[in-house]
């Protein structure tokens, strides 16, 4: 090998090792994260037995969010109002489960589990103890339902006895699962990743009491 030959390599050498260092430098540092983990691992759970997990507490003349009774309580005392409530956490994807029972006011409610809240937008997956279900979205304060024009029945939900919610919230997809049946499902990108939690509301009727628990999120 001459020494010119030499040169030429080790030129070659400097530039391409000086291309894959500006490479590198150009990934964002999500790119490089740690991997995912397994599917079924928790990412988080609250059976509502810690009154400082997190949740949002109050106590007036518009309503109740509380911890009470080991789970968690929402009591709606205005008519056509929501209640939410996160952990404060962050997730891209998840499955999203919890157990909801009403303690009282009419059986037409709004139970819900929510994902990827962020700034006041979320989707919901939702149950009225009058048998109806929905999955939708609501973002800057607009409600718009997803796969369906309006809430649908469905005798998979109880009136007096506890519900058992699921939510996977996976891509674009959003899947809807009651009492471990699937239920429905949509497709919307809207909303790629944000908190998770819980909502409860009212219809005409004020007074809608309900009691959430078990609350788990795991890795799809």
């Amino acid at each position: 090998m001459t020494q010119r030959d030499k040169i030429h390599r080790m030129k070659s050498s400097y530039i391409l090792g000086m291309i894959v260092f500006l490479l590198a430098a150009c990934v964002p540092a999500s790119a490089a994260s740690t991997p995912l983990p397994p599917s079924g691992t928790v990412l988080f759970q609250d059976e509502f037995e810690n009154n400082e997990s997190g949740w949002r507490r109050l106590a007036n003349e518009i309503g109740v969010m509380d911890y009470d009774q080991g789970g968690y309580r929402m009591l709606v005392r205005q008519p056509q109002m929501n209640f939410w409530s996160t952990p404060q956490k962050y997730f891209r994807d998840a499955r999203i489960e919890v157990d909801v029972a009403r303690l009282g006011g009419p059986t037409e409610n709004r139970a819900a589990i929510i994902c990827r809240y962020q700034k006041g937008d979320y989707y919901f997956f939702m149950i009225s103890n009058d048998g109806y279900y929905a999955i939708g979205k609501f973002i800057a304060g607009q409600m718009t339902l997803l796969g369906q024009n309006e809430m649908q029945a469905s005798e998979l939900i109880q009136a007096d006895s506890v519900n058992h919610l699921r939510a996977d919230c996976i891509g674009d997809s959003l899947t809807f699962y009651i009492n471990y049946n699937l239920i429905a499902g949509a497709k919307d990108a809207d909303l790629a990743g944000g908190d998770v939690g819980v909502l409860a509301g009212s219809f005409a009727q004020p007074g809608a009491d309900l009691l959430f628990d078990n609350f788990i999120a795991l890795q799809p």
